[in-house]
């Protein structure tokens, strides 16, 4: 998805019925009445070879007690915040109401990209109110008619140079991964990227909420930046924030906490829970932030599981640190429940900080540029295959169904995160727990502790000659013979 397109307007002017035109299915309930749609609904769309997320909202009523219409206008108003462009439609048969002069005033200061379009508009009995949605000042109105499909061309010209805009950033904001590597790059050694104000280190704080990632971001800034505060949940979308840390240009992201999925049941939250996600893709590593007092739970496991597969470097923070007694007690438990509960990241840092004291921090940043290294580490083809003669000699691979396996040469294929290849026999047949001996041994021997390490296994021909060649017919052998034996 490329971006995110909100839909807003007063209630009836047309907005589900849009909705369901660019999701392609009847997922919003349409009537006459006003008021149908109360809650946030998110599809994804596609106009011509546009493919964003659009979300349905509720209708904007001038309330703003705790009333129904009340919390239904203060949750329109936080999809507005977070999206990207917000589509405005007012209904071209009514014409603009005092109403719609006040939301298109908040549209323009909440949001960066407004596009306006005047719904109903078929017929002659619409174009006053075309003509009248100029006074608006949000520029020129799409004469739209979204139950018959009209203006859609007009709102793909309108969502084009924006789509672009999006494209651009998110190929500036993209961390470059899974970097291939020649023979001449893996024998250079380690030669790590340094980050460069153009090309900032992208750190990602992810974790559940109340976890303190927006306090851990403030206190590493010197200031506070982002809202903070006892309730949980109070980050709704992705922030990035450009610094420099130590002498290290950074660019952090502070993300929503993630819950269970059973438990997110709010659409907003969905939304935000996606916009994490996408951090951790744009992240090159990736702070997943514990509770000391409630470490390591189901959701924390997922999210270091999800940076993992990811393939981004990791370092697991421990925050709230200074109101532990037991100390040393509490450290043993978490490197224990650490080991036991993420295999896959043997070895990550596993580091104790107070957000609220700033205790630990220069450990984070020590953490984070010794995981972006390991990330970035190189192995030349040389070294490689020498550890791969000892690892056989310790340990041979097995003999699946009596079919000897043979691991005939190694080499590393790509970084961020390192990636190796074996040229074997019967590639297929490796098992898992093979595979497992082999990554292990590279975190160990090779100094790559927590990174993600890839490992493929790929089939080499035998070096025969005669391999494929058609053998001649019995019947020419035999006369072949028989003129031997009379000469």
């Amino acid at each position: 998805m490329s971006f995110t397109l909100a839909i807003v307007g007063r209630p009836n002017v047309g907005k589900s019925t849009l909705f369901n035109r660019l999701v392609g299915k009847r997922l919003a309930l349409v009537d006459d009445q006003p008021g149908v749609t109360r809650d946030l609904r998110e599809g994804a769309a596609r106009l011509a070879d546009l493919k964003f997320t659009v979300i349905d909202t509720a209708g904007l009523e001038e309330v703003t007690d705790d009333s129904l219409q009340g919390r239904m206008r203060r949750l329109t108003e936080r999809a507005v915040d977070m999206a990207d462009v917000c589509l405005f439609m007012i209904d071209a048969r009514v014409g603009v109401t005092p109403s719609d002069l006040v939301f298109a005033d908040i549209l323009r200061k909440r949001s960066a990209h407004v596009i306006l379009a005047a719904n109903k508009a078929e017929g002659k009995a619409a174009d006053a109110g075309v003509i009248e949605a100029y006074s608006l000042g949000l520029g020129e109105p799409i004469r739209m008619s979204a139950e018959h499909g009209e203006g859609l061309n007009d709102l793909y010209t309108s969502l084009m140079p924006i789509s672009d805009g999006f494209a651009e950033k998110a190929m500036e904001d993209t961390p470059e991964t899974d970097v291939d590597l020649t023979e001449e790059d893996a024998a250079e050694g380690d030669v790590v990227p340094q980050p460069t104000d153009a090309k900032p280190l992208q750190v990602a704080v992810v974790g559940r909420p109340n976890a303190g990632k927006s306090t851990l971001i403030n206190q590493i800034m010197g200031e506070d930046r982002l809202l903070t505060g006892p309730e949980a949940g109070i980050t709704r979308d992705a922030i990035s924030l450009r610094m420099d840390w130590n002498g290290v240009p950074m660019r952090i992201f502070d993300t929503a906490g993630m819950r269970k999925k059973a438990k997110v049941q709010e659409k907003l939250e969905k939304l935000s829970v996606s916009d994490g996600l996408r951090a951790v893709k744009f992240a090159e590593v990736v702070v997943v932030l514990l509770d000391a007092e409630i470490p390591f739970e189901q959701q924390d496991l997922r999210i270091a599981d999800l940076a993992e597969r990811e393939g981004r470097a990791v370092v697991v923070a421990v925050n709230k640190w200074d109101v532990e007694d037991d100390r040393q007690a509490k450290l043993k438990s978490l490197k224990e429940s650490f080991e036991r509960l993420l295999p896959q990241l043997r070895g990550a840092p596993l580091i104790t900080v107070s957000a609220k004291t700033g205790r630990g921090l220069d450990r984070l940043h020590d953490a984070i540029m010794r995981a972006y290294d390991v990330w970035n580490r190189r192995v030349s083809t040389a070294q490689l295959n020498r550890w791969l003669t000892g690892m056989l000699e310790q340990h041979p691979p097995p003999a699946p169904q009596g079919k000897r396996i043979k691991l005939r040469y190694m080499t590393q294929a790509k970084t961020r995160p390192p990636g190796f290849v074996v040229m074997c026999s019967h590639p297929d047949k490796v098992p898992d727990s093979y595979n497992r001996y082999l990554v292990n041994g590279l975190r160990l021997d090779f100094d790559m502790p927590g990174t993600p390490i890839r490992l493929w296994m790929r089939g080499q021909n035998d070096a025969n000659p005669f391999k494929g060649r058609k053998k001649a017919p019995p019947s020419k052998l035999r006369k072949h013979t028989s003129k031997r034996r009379r000469d």
